[in-house]
């Protein structure tokens, strides 16, 4: 394997294990806590609005669901590979994270999707925040354990 290509592969695991460690969040609390985000509704809006606005039906809600997860998982997944660039770095991990935060309650109501799925209140809010930045550090410290690199780096 090309050096190009361990890194682009390293970069795409970093990312995606980020990606897993936000869903798996995600996806426990919305189950255990009234007041977890539920971004997973805002996939599904999202879904259905552009195959409305395309003229296609929306599926039925649990195959919207099932698109919606995946879709997350991919999209989080090339987000967070960006905490791949350059050396390891916790804090770059953490500057991806909580913009991805911030930009998850800040944007949907922009978007004209509502404020309910990151930002009903301000629990949900901060665990919103808290989630995005727990998978890019996550997605920093995968990248880390592949470089094998010592130590780690806490500069972006």
């Amino acid at each position: 394997m090309t050096m190009t290509n361990s890194c682009t592969t390293n970069a795409l695991m970093s990312g995606l294990a980020g990606a897993s460690a936000l869903t798996l969040i995600h996806e426990s609390a919305r189950r255990a806590c009234p007041d977890a985000p539920r971004m997973d509704i805002l996939g599904r809006l999202s879904i259905a609005a552009g195959l409305e606005a395309a003229g296609i039906a929306p599926p039925p809600e649990d195959r919207l669901q099932a698109l919606a997860l995946g879709g997350e998982v991919v999209s989080n997944s090339l987000y967070y590979s960006l905490a791949a660039l350059g050396r390891p770095s916790i804090a770059r991990g953490a500057a991806l994270g909580a913009i991805a935060g911030l930009g998850a309650i800040a944007l949907p109501p922009l978007m004209g999707l509502g404020h309910r799925a990151g930002a009903r209140t301000p629990q949900t809010a901060a665990m919103t925040f808290c989630w995005y930045l727990a998978g890019g550090i996550v997605a920093s410290a995968v990248h880390h354990f592949l470089a094998d690199e010592a130590p780690l780096d806490y500069q972006i």
